[in-house]
C-alpha cells in the first residue's frame, strides 16, 4: 500500500501539469488576437492624441527625439522617457508576479487585471484632463506614462505567463516570420526555418489583429477624442474575463 501511495503523487502531479498546459494554451488562443488589437489601439491612440510618443513601439521614440534634435522643431521629453518608464514598469510587474506566487495561467490573470486596471485609470484621467487638447502638456505626459505602462504589463505578461507566445506588439518580428514561412512553404525543398518556428497563421493573426486595432483606434480618436481610451480598456475587461 505505501508503495501504491507514493506512486500516485508523481501521477497525480503530470496530471495537474497536463491541465495546466491545455488551459494556458486555450488561454493563448483566445487570449494573443485580443492582445494584438489592444495593443494597436493604445499605439495609434497614444500617437495621435498625446503628442507624436509610440506607447507600444517604445524604441522608437528614441528615433522621433533623434530627428528633432537634428532637424529642430519641439523636442517631448516624454519621448525620452518612455523608455526608462516602460522599463521601470517592467520591472514593477516583474515584483508583482513574483510576490503573487503566481504561474502560468493563474498568473496571467494576475497581469490581466493589472493591465486592465491601468487603461481604466487612463481613460478616467484622460476623460477628466483631455490631455489630447494639449499635446504637449504635462496631462499628456502623464497619460503617456500610464499607456507606455499598460503596454509594459502585456509584454512582461508574454514573458513571463506565456513564454511560447509571440508578440503581440512588436510586427516587425510577426511580418519578418510570416514572409518568410511563405517563402518556406513555397519551397519544394531545402526550407530554411527551424521546425519550431511560429506558424504563417499564427503570426498573420497578430499581425493583422494589431492593424484591425489602428483602425478601430483611428475612427475612435476622429469621433470619440479622449473617449478614444474607452476601447482598449473595454477589451482588456473582456481579456481578464477570457476562460
Amino acid at each position: 500500500m505505501p508503495l501504491l501511495t507514493q506512486g500516485s503523487a508523481p501521477s497525480q502531479s503530470g496530471l495537474d501539469s497536463a491541465n495546466e498546459a491545455v488551459k494556458q494554451s486555450r488561454l493563448e488562443a483566445r487570449l494573443l488576437p485580443l492582445l494584438g488589437v489592444i495593443a494597436g489601439m493604445v499605439d495609434f491612440t497614444g500617437f495621435f492624441t498625446l503628442g507624436h510618443i509610440f506607447t507600444a513601439h517604445v524604441t522608437g521614440n528614441i528615433v522621433l527625439a533623434t530627428v528633432v534634435a537634428i532637424d529642430g522643431g519641439s523636442f517631448r521629453w516624454a519621448q525620452l522617457s518612455a523608455l526608462p518608464v516602460f522599463m521601470i514598469a517592467l520591472a514593477t510587474v516583474w515584483l508583482i508576479a513574483q510576490a503573487s506566487g503566481r504561474h502560468g495561467s493563474r498568473l496571467a490573470r494576475l497581469l490581466l487585471q493589472v493591465q486592465f486596471l491601468v487603461l481604466l485609470m487612463l481613460l478616467i484621467f484622460s476623460v477628466i484632463t483631455k490631455p489630447s487638447a494639449d499635446p504637449a502638456g504635462l496631462n499628456a505626459d502623464a497619460a503617456a506614462t500610464m499607456a507606455v505602462s499598460a503596454m509594459a504589463c502585456q509584454y512582461a505578461l508574454l514573458r513571463l505567463a506565456l513564454p511560447g507566445a509571440i508578440s503581440t506588439a512588436v510586427m516587425t518580428g510577426n511580418l519578418t516570420n510570416a514572409v518568410l514561412s511563405a517563402m518556406d512553404l513555397l519551397a519544394a525543398r531545402n526550407r530554411l526555418l527551424p521546425h519550431d518556428s511560429p506558424p504563417l497563421n499564427h503570426s498573420l493573426f497578430r499581425l493583422l489583429s494589431f492593424i484591425l486595432g489602428c483602425i478601430v483606434a483611428a475612427g475612435a480618436v476622429l469621433l470619440m477624442g479622449d473617449w478614444a481610451w474607452s476601447l482598449p480598456a473595454a477589451l482588456a475587461g473582456i481579456a481578464v474575463a477570457l476562460d
